[in-house]
């Protein structure tokens, strides 16, 4: 992932911070800003499908984040003071996760639609659709999974072997 192209090439960068059943994105959170990245995190809205992208100041910063009932670490719903990607310069890169992925480029989420939401409003700045790259594990490499109208493929899936 440090050595990708697309990833050197990139200043703005969205990430998500792993459960412990995605491969895990410390060290690449460490690096972005060990390279002088901008790194952005996920902040999902419960009972919804609306997601923002919240700049994070350090690696550290992570700790004073909260823990959802879903178990993931995110800025809390009163924390107004992070930049949003989007009201600011958009997104170069987007890392994301997922339960299951094929070669077309076709991703599996956990169902609420999140990731393609967000990626609809990025296709609506200015900036553009910012470049996707999937982090999954070879054995979440499928034949085919089923997708629906509004689902975004992404542009590249890293794993093992690839």
């Amino acid at each position: 992932v440090i050595d990708h192209p697309k990833y050197q090439g990139s200043k703005r960068i969205a990430i998500f911070l792993s459960m412990p059943d995605e491969v895990q994105t410390e060290e690449i959170i460490k690096d972005i800003f060990k390279q002088g990245k901008e790194c952005f995190i996920p902040r999902y809205k419960p009972h919804s499908n609306h997601m923002d992208m919240l700049k994070l100041s350090s690696a550290e910063d992570i700790s004073s984040l909260h823990l959802t009932s879903w178990n993931i670490l995110q800025p809390s719903d009163d924390d107004s003071a992070r930049e949003e990607a989007l009201a600011g310069g958009g997104l170069d890169l987007i890392f994301m996760p997922g339960l299951g992925f094929d070669k077309k480029g076709n991703r599996l989420g956990r169902g609420k639609g999140y990731y393609d939401t967000y990626l609809e409003r990025c296709m609506k700045h200015h900036s553009g659709k910012p470049y996707t790259i999937a982090l999954a594990f070879r054995e979440q490499i499928c034949d085919s999974v089923p997708v629906a109208e509004n689902d975004v493929p992404v542009d590249e899936i890293l794993y093992e072997d690839c």
